[in-house]
């Protein structure tokens, strides 16, 4: 099942590919090239762009404070296309540049890094959401390689508890691809929205649920949040980069709103009341720092939780009318301390066979 998962996913990417150019990888930079050659840190992108509100922005944040602050030479590369090839002929490409430290952000570097990490001995990976495995899922994590991991259910889970105490009733959930991280999000999010209903005694909570199985804001995804909009959704769940700006659209045009994902994505349109986050830039500026301190935890995977601070919801820009800070204190301390448990991707094959007590959820393939 798992040799099939990732054939799917890597052909995914694939497909995913044939929008980009087929020539060399793009490059962008923030600092300038220095005098001893080339740039020091690198990030590759993954799906979108470099100012995606997303995942590679977020990652890129991080990287690029960490390099101002130390006066460190840095520079994105965007791959040609989303394959592993393009992927790990990137890699190279920053590597040729100067690149000691490179940070890889998604399931797609899998095989890349697998392939790299041999390749380039004296470079340091850092891996977000993955870690480096080839087709039929053999993991190998050689010393110089990090591995970073998030729980995003925990992040869903206060996005969906929030949502309810906020007094919505008719939710959506609109993932990218269905990979394990956008998987954990939405089934934190039904298990939070459930959990509130419970505390309010409520009896009556709907989650729309699908996959659009791409990261673009394509058309398609504009139209199908029209649509649920039109039905009656009050609020959608945007989990997948890219397709949050055409359901952003969708939800300006009908007056609704919208759940951001990975960053916060409060300055994209009125319409986002919150985002459930991952706290991309600190754990990446961290796990940069450790390659210069010493501290380099190389050759394991790490999953940062609640009780990291990994993960959270930006309660200074949410647009909360009646869920407060008291309340979300009150529930983030919950998770740390453990009371509260939030089950991973692994508790059910489909969304709409996730344990509930209120939450009805209308799986749409």
């Amino acid at each position: 099942m798992k040799k099939k998962l990732l054939s799917l996913l890597l052909a995914g990417a694939m497909v995913l590919g044939m929008a980009g150019c087929t020539s060399k990888p793009t490059e962008g930079g923030s600092t300038s090239d220095s005098a001893t050659g080339g740039y020091e840190l690198a990030l590759i992108t993954d799906f979108g762009s470099i100012d995606d509100k997303s995942f590679n922005q977020g990652s890129w944040e991080g990287l690029e404070k960490y390099a101002k602050e130390n006066d460190i030479t840095c520079k994105y590369y965007n791959p040609s296309e989303q394959s592993a090839e393009a992927c790990e002929a990137a890699i190279d490409l920053a590597v040729k540049g100067g690149a000691k430290v490179i940070v890889t952000p998604g399931f797609s570097f899998e095989i890349p890094v697998l392939n790299t990490q041999t390749k380039y001995p004296d470079v340091n990976f850092i891996i977000i959401d993955a870690a480096p495995q080839d087709a039929d899922g053999n993991l190998q994590i050689e010393d110089n390689v990090h591995s970073i991991f998030y729980a995003e259910q925990q992040a869903g889970y206060l996005a969906g508890y929030a949502a309810v105490q906020e007094g919505y009733k008719q939710l959506g959930f609109m993932g990218g691809i269905a990979v394990p991280s956008v998987i954990r999000y939405g089934y934190g999010f039904i298990e939070g929205a459930d959990a509130a209903a419970k505390e309010l005694g409520l009896s009556d909570i709907n989650i729309k649920y699908t996959y659009t199985g791409n990261f673009d804001a394509s058309p398609e995804t504009q139209e199908k949040a029209a649509s649920w909009y039109k039905e009656g959704t009050e609020c959608i769940f945007a989990c997948g980069g890219e397709i949050g700006n055409a359901i952003m659209k969708a939800a300006e045009e009908a007056g609704t709103y919208v759940i951001g994902v990975d960053v916060d994505q409060s300055s994209a349109s009125d319409t986002v009341i919150t985002s459930a986050m991952k706290n991309l830039g600190d754990s990446i500026y961290d796990a940069v720092g450790s390659c210069y301190d010493d501290s380099f935890e190389g050759g394991k995977s790490v999953v940062l939780t609640a009780k990291e601070d990994g993960i959270g919801l930006p309660m200074d820009t949410s647009k909360f009318k009646v869920f407060n800070q008291k309340m979300y204190d009150d529930l983030y301390a919950k998770l740390q301390d453990g009371i509260i448990k939030v089950d991973d991707d692994t508790v059910a094959a489909e969304a709409a066979d996730v344990p509930t007590e209120i939450v009805t959820v209308e799986e749409i393939k």
